[in-house]
């Protein structure tokens, strides 16, 4: 059976607090997993508990604060914008969550890879901007604008992306954007676009086509598949 725990750490006065799924026997690798812009709620949680079942020790990391979600759109815009707009700030809050999970006791030895939803896939894909000490990051339906202070070296962890080709948050002109900064940057990166999809394919909850934000099953699920061969070839 895997279990779950909650950790608590502070920055700069601030209480954070992640969950932590951990799994029956030694754990195959880390993942840090990034939560979208209302905060880390039951969809990041559960995520981190089927990760513990396939063997990996999962924290569903947070980065507003203890206990703080957004529960309308204009509430989460305001707790992610001050956040995307200081990635040098978000970055500080995402290599914290990443220190608090390799500190754990079953994470001695292991690899980590960090993934993400929405907001949570820009913040993994700025770790793999910032070189954080991952093997790799898997963003999904994420915001894909690059930091202005982006850097200009090569990317070192490997860089999955999932991308719903209808998302209005991240048209088709920021996929080839996205393709050419990560090529520039000379990074192993994949792009599996999916056809008719919109923003926000892997929650279940999304059904509001009319703002672009529709759950898909099948881009679900094969996302998910692709997944977990990238995690096996990294971490297992």
């Amino acid at each position: 059976m895997t279990s779950t725990r909650t950790l608590e750490w502070t920055i700069d006065g601030t209480s954070f607090e992640g969950v932590l799924a951990v799994p029956s026997s030694a754990p195959r690798g880390a993942v840090l997993i990034c939560h979208a812009w209302a905060g880390r709620a039951a969809h990041e949680e559960a995520f981190a508990e089927g990760l513990a079942a396939k063997g990996y020790l999962a924290l569903a990391n947070d980065v507003y604060g203890k206990g703080v979600l957004g529960t309308s759109n204009a509430e989460c815009e305001a707790l992610m914008t001050p956040l995307a707009q200081d990635r040098d700030k978000l970055q500080s809050r995402l290599r914290a969550g990443l220190d608090i999970l390799m500190e754990q006791p079953e994470a001695e030895g292991l690899k980590a890879v960090a993934t993400g939803f929405c907001f949570g896939g820009l913040s993994v894909l700025d770790m793999a901007r910032f070189g954080a000490p991952v093997e790799g990051v898997a963003a999904f339906h994420a915001i894909l604008g690059k930091p202005e202070a982006a850097g200009t070296d090569e990317i070192k962890a490997e860089v999955l992306a999932f991308q719903g080709f209808d998302d209005p948050m991240a048209g088709p002109d920021d996929l080839t954007a996205f393709g050419h900064e990560m090529t520039e940057r000379k990074a192993r990166w994949q792009l599996l676009t999916f056809g008719g999809v919109s923003h926000a394919f892997t929650n279940e909850a999304a059904n509001v086509p009319e703002a672009g934000l529709m759950f898909d099953p099948y881009a679900r699920d094969r996302s998910y598949e692709v997944l977990d061969q990238f995690l096996e070839r990294l971490l297992g």
